[in-house]
């Protein structure tokens, strides 16, 4: 039996949402091992003159703990 731990966790990126996810789990991925998979929870984006200049990620992480 698999047992997963769930985090939360933010990231943003001046690209894309997809791109805040992917610094998200990469990030992530430098002290937390075994990442399965990301839910996005929100997505959000910073706006000045009229244009988006900040693309946010709150996103779920889920790893296995024990096998």
């Amino acid at each position: 039996m698999a047992v997963l731990k769930v985090i939360e966790i933010m990231a943003s990126s001046p690209k894309s949402w997809e791109d805040a996810t992917e610094i998200a789990v990469k990030t992530a991925g430098k002290t937390v091992k075994g990442i399965k998979s990301v839910y996005i929870q929100d997505q959000s984006a910073v706006v000045k003159d009229n244009k988006i200049t900040e693309f946010r990620v709150n996103v779920k992480l889920s790893f296995e703990v024990i096998n």
